[in-house]
């Protein structure tokens, strides 16, 4: 197996961890009341993101998105961050019934931006350098 393609699988099983890991922090605060009503939910919440970060660096290094690949990378991650980022998903939290969903799409959408995005600079960084080679 190419190191590519072994990057490619990797990407999908860390995004496969971030949706596991959302699932089950997001049920523990669900539970507890909120992602800081207990010290023992902040901190599972807290490495999870720090877990995601190291993942997200990996998969920046090992360099598996092709140049032409860069664009679309770079815009879905910014998306990513975005929806991760905006408070979009409050409103279910409002709504007693749907208050689960919030927890549940608060957790996934931070832990895929978490990783996303230092992915997302390394890559940045390395288009850049790439153009200026060109120059």
């Amino acid at each position: 197996m190419e190191m590519e393609e072994i990057a490619r699988w990797a990407y999908i099983l860390f995004l496969g961890i971030a949706i596991l890991a959302g699932l089950a922090i997001g049920f523990m605060a669900f539970d507890a009341g909120g992602f800081n009503a207990t010290q023992s939910v902040a901190d599972m919440h807290a490495y999870v993101l720090l877990i995601m970060l190291i993942l997200g660096v990996i998969i920046g290094i090992a360099g598996s998105i092709t140049a032409k690949e860069i664009t679309p990378f770079l815009i879905a991650t910014i998306a990513l961050m975005v929806a991760g980022s905006t408070g979009v998903w409050s409103p279910l939290d409002n709504v007693e019934a749907l208050k689960i969903l919030y927890y549940f799409a608060v957790a996934i959408t931070s832990y895929i931006a978490a990783f996303a995005a230092p992915a997302a600079v390394l890559i940045a960084i390395k288009g850049v350098l790439a153009m200026a080679k060109e120059k």
